[in-house]
């Protein structure tokens, strides 16, 4: 595997961050965050972190998640440029990430169902499906609910 490393994001990466979820707009398994507006208050909430996701140097994806008032995590999102997609890139990136929320008691997460790949990726590192939401992001596409517990 290539060098992956994730590099926390700041405002001045609003443009960035746009290009990678221009790219995943009309995907029906991804709600993409679209406007500069919408980073902007990602980057406002104190508890959200937000990482850029290289490739040799190269800004390949994003992740981002918030640690939540009652101890948990949630991870907000998770995207990569397409052609980037299906090379071991984001179950490397659940690995960084697993590492940065070791110490948190409760994970959770939302896929779109159709998302078999991610779901197989968040299977394997410990999270369990939970629930089934429809209109979860109010896109009109259902997501699964997932949670890892780390005892």
């Amino acid at each position: 595997m290539e060098n992956i490393i994730l590099q926390k994001a700041t405002v001045e990466n609003i443009p960035e961050l746009l290009a990678i979820e221009e790219k995943l707009t009309n995907l029906k398994t991804y709600s993409a965050m679209t406007t500069a507006k919408e980073w902007q208050d990602e980057f406002d909430n104190k508890n959200v972190t937000i990482y850029l996701v290289l490739k040799d140097k190269d800004i390949v994806g994003n992740v981002s998640y918030e640690k939540k008032p009652d101890g948990a995590a949630y991870i907000s999102g998770l995207g990569l440029y397409p052609e980037f997609q299906g090379q071991g890139i984001g179950r490397k990136v659940i690995e960084l990430i697993m590492e940065d929320l070791k110490d948190v008691k409760t994970i959770k997460l939302a896929t779109h169902p159709e998302n078999s790949k991610a779901i197989k990726i968040y299977l394997s590192f410990g999270f369990v499906i939970k629930a089934w939401k429809d209109n979860y992001f109010g896109d009109g596409e259902p997501r699964i609910e997932m949670v890892k517990e780390n005892l």
